[in-house]
């Protein structure tokens, strides 16, 4: 039986990658992201046989819920959501942040997640089989300088996690937490606007993680047994530690 993978935000980085690994191994796909001729491109690539596309914004529930209706057949029965549609934006203090820039993370790290896994999650149910996994992240267990509301949407990212897996004792739905560290994708891009020297910057002089490498740890969480469920999976690259804590000595 060929299993069915629902990836948002798979026009890029993560999401991409995943959708590459997942069709190599031989699995259906329904990408989905706001960027019809990135999807379009990454369909071609895949095998339009094989990927499915499906453009809209996980911020619109409306949106969200006509896509999931109307699958084809094929194409309905979801064995993995991956949850990977997310952003950060700026790295100013909390007192100088922009409160748009807050207000779209929290639309997309957090409500996009939700609408998207209200939606499928019906479906696992009742199909008593399933594998939902949410891309997290370290910056939601550890605080930064200027990680403030983006920290924050990925802790909630956490916790949720962990009460779906509290919520589906007694089912056979899964439910993962995958939390990277430093990568480099169009993550800083996005972050800084587009500003490419200032992401740049992010990664110099290091060996950050790449997309492969989130994508593998998806995989493999996703091919375990089905007796095994994978709740958290924490990954950063050797390059990156833990900060010592920070104390102000001008007093």
């Amino acid at each position: 039986m060929t299993k069915t993978i629902m990836i948002t935000g798979a026009t890029s980085g993560f999401g991409k990658a995943t959708a590459q690994l997942f069709a190599e191994n031989g699995w259906q796909l329904i990408i989905t992201g706001r960027r019809q001729d990135r999807l379009e491109a990454l369909a071609k690539e895949l095998g339009s046989e094989k990927a499915l596309i499906s453009c809209f914004d996980v911020r619109n529930q409306q949106e969200v819920d006509q896509a999931v209706e109307n699958l084809p057949k094929r194409f309905s029965e979801i064995d993995v959501l991956v949850n990977n549609a997310g952003l950060a934006l700026g790295l100013e203090m909390a007192h100088e942040a922009n409160l748009e820039d807050w207000e779209t993370m929290v639309d997309t790290n957090i409500k996009g997640l939700l609408y998207m896994t209200r939606k499928v999650l019906p479906i696992m149910v009742k199909q008593n089989r399933g594998h939902v996994i949410n891309v997290g992240s370290v910056a939601g267990d550890y605080p930064y300088p200027g990680g403030n509301a983006y920290g924050a949407t990925k802790a909630f990212v956490s916790q949720f996690t962990n009460n779906l897996i509290a919520d589906l004792k007694g089912i056979a739905v899964r439910v993962t937490n995958i939390e990277p560290g430093l990568a480099e994708t169009e993550f800083s891009k996005v972050r800084f606007k587009w500003d490419e020297e200032k992401a740049d910057q992010v990664y110099q002089n290091a060996a950050p993680l790449t997309a492969t490498d989130i994508a593998e740890a998806i995989y493999w969480a996703a091919d375990r047994p089905p007796h095994v469920n994978i709740n958290r999976i924490e990954i950063m690259p050797k390059c990156q530690s833990f900060a010592p804590f920070i104390i102000d000595r001008s007093e």
